[in-house]
């Protein structure tokens, strides 16, 4: 089944221009054409059309994958109560009885909550087997990283640095993995700066793998 993904703004990375009324297609797990709606439409006329408002960008990379899932516990919606819903660190997190399970199930909850970030990969090494196993099952990437990013750890990619630098790799070629997310930020003006402005928290949709593993309700 080809699935094509319209938005208002593809931003597609790289040298890529911004292209108005942009589109993905994508069969299976793999890119089948980036452009303008029109012409990814017209070489795809038997495609289910999916359409989006906001930006199409390529999926995000966050920079901190350890401190994120191993040096922080996200709590379960059961705990709220006890532990509120935004991640433990320091004091907080050293008066909890961390098991390998409790560090996969946290690790679990951290990856979906990126996911709902427009997050598909996250850089730094994970050391954790129960970590590691959490995020490989989740689908996210995991990517070297070669200095220690800036700023503090946040689930939002886009915080702390140029929005370009969230992107890993640009979207397409053909025959790529089809790896993107899309943003319900304004397209006037400069989409980079809407991005940053608005942040990550904006993201309506994530696709990893050719798979809609997150859409806002």
């Amino acid at each position: 089944m080809l699935t094509i993904h319209a938005a208002d703004l593809l931003l597609p990375g790289g040298r890529g221009a911004p292209v108005p009324g942009g589109a993905v297609a994508v069969r299976g797990s793999l890119i089948a054409a980036v452009g303008p709606y029109e012409a990814v439409a017209a070489a795809h006329p038997q495609a289910r059309v999916r359409r989006w408002p906001g930006v199409l960008t390529p999926g995000l990379c966050n920079p901190h994958g350890p401190e994120l899932l191993e040096r922080a516990y996200h709590p379960d919606p059961r705990e709220a109560d006890e532990l509120g819903t935004e991640p433990l660190t320091g004091d907080a997190l050293a008066a909890l009885e961390m098991t390998d399970a409790r560090w996969g199930a946290s690790a679990r909850r951290g990856a979906q909550r990126m996911l709902a970030h427009g997050t598909v990969a996250v850089a730094g090494e994970l050391r954790r087997g129960a970590v590691r196993d959490a995020v490989t099952r989740v689908g996210l990437g995991c990517e070297e990283r070669f200095s220690q990013p800036q700023g503090l750890p946040s689930l939002d990619p886009f915080a702390g640095r140029p929005v370009t630098e969230a992107f890993p790799l640009p979207l397409g070629p053909e025959g790529a993995d089809a790896d993107f997310a899309v943003f319900d930020v304004p397209v006037g003006g400069d989409p980079c700066a809407a991005l940053r402005e608005h942040g990550a928290r904006t993201c309506v949709a994530t696709v990893l793998g050719g798979r809609l593993v997150y859409r806002r309700r």
